[in-house]
């Protein structure tokens, strides 16, 4: 799991260099795709439940699971890429939010205060405590600062299939669920909105929309649980 991890963190990396005013996220899809072939990878989205592309792209206010398009993206934007593969049996999943140009400062807030949330969600995945520490430590970094979490789309179980049990919801109190124990392999994804937390799929049955229209972040890492605390899998520098 470690080498899918890091390659699915060295993908994310090169789409957030290619992310700028004019791009389009069909471009960044179709550089994802080629670099899973190249590596003898399969890209664990395409195909998955119907799923049409390698990435999921998500601009704004479209909370996750977005198609890639042919819009280019503008100054200003947000766009959420969460990506996974599959090499040697095992799954990695990931997530960012990128800027998009120069934002404004309520948008970068609203970056730091979702990628924070992650980081505290994390810190809470310890042998012997419980799967509700997770969501509890996420809702509580979120709302602190007056943003609300997402509770349709959670986090989960993650190894030789792409969604194993359990789930991990972005809310709830300390001391419920599941006892952690080293060797336990998670994928921890907040999704933070400016406004209200309620979404709303639309006609193509898979992108999600914040419900007022305002805007939404997403960073997801997978994880495991050793005796040590958490590691995490997908990132460059461990």
């Amino acid at each position: 799991m470690r080498r899918a991890g890091r390659m699915v963190a060295e993908i994310l990396e090169m789409l957030r260099e290619k992310v700028r005013p004019g791009v389009t996220t069909l471009q960044l899809d179709q550089l994802a795709e080629k670099q899973c072939i190249e590596w003898k990878a399969r890209p664990a989205f395409k195909g998955y439940g119907g799923f049409p592309f390698t990435i999921c792209a998500s601009p704004n206010n479209q909370v996750v699971h977005g198609f890639a398009n042919q819009d280019p993206l503008q100054e200003g934007d947000i766009i959420s890429i969460d990506f996974g593969l599959i090499i040697d049996g095992f799954f990695g999943d990931s997530a960012v939010t990128i800027p998009v140009g120069k934002i404004d400062d309520a948008t970068i807030q609203l970056l730091q205060v979702t990628q924070d949330s992650l980081k505290c969600g994390i810190a809470a995945a310890l042998p012997g405590g419980h799967l509700s520490d997770i969501s509890s430590a996420i809702q509580t970094c979120v709302e602190k600062d007056g943003f609300s979490v997402v509770r349709e789309f959670v986090g989960h179980g993650i190894g030789r299939q792409l969604h194993e049990e359990p789930q991990i919801a972005n809310y709830g109190v300390q001391g419920r669920g599941p006892k952690l124990k080293d060797g336990m392999t998670f994928a921890i994804e907040p999704m933070v909105n400016v406004g209200l937390p309620g979404v709303k799929v639309l006609e193509d049955g898979w992108t999600a929309v914040t419900i007022d229209g305002k805007q939404s972040a997403h960073f997801e890492h997978t994880i495991a649980i050793t005796e040590n605390g958490p590691e995490i899998l997908t990132c460059l520098d461990r």
